[in-house]
């Protein structure tokens, strides 16, 4: 799987949660927690979907250091066994 598909993904699983982002252009540089309608609660439920989608682990303590979308992105993607 390559990045821009993981990139892809998580964006279709923050709109599944967030119907109301949908008019909403995630960037790479989108900050979640200011930038979209995702609390801390709704970042949670984001992030274990996608554990879940991925088959991946990213430890608690590091998800307050994942301000953007692509820090999502990339600590998904540096999880994932087979990379492209």
């Amino acid at each position: 799987m390559t990045r821009q598909e993981v990139l892809e993904k998580t964006k279709t699983v923050i709109y599944d949660c967030f119907p109301d982002m949908k008019d909403q252009e995630l960037r790479e540089d989108s900050v979640i927690n200011t930038e979209t309608a995702i609390d801390s609660m709704g970042f949670v439920l984001v992030i274990c979907k996608l554990e879940a989608l991925f088959d991946v682990r990213i430890p608690e303590r590091q998800w307050q250091r994942l301000q953007t979308l692509g820090d999502v992105v990339d600590a998904i993607f540096k999880r994932l066994p087979n990379k492209a």
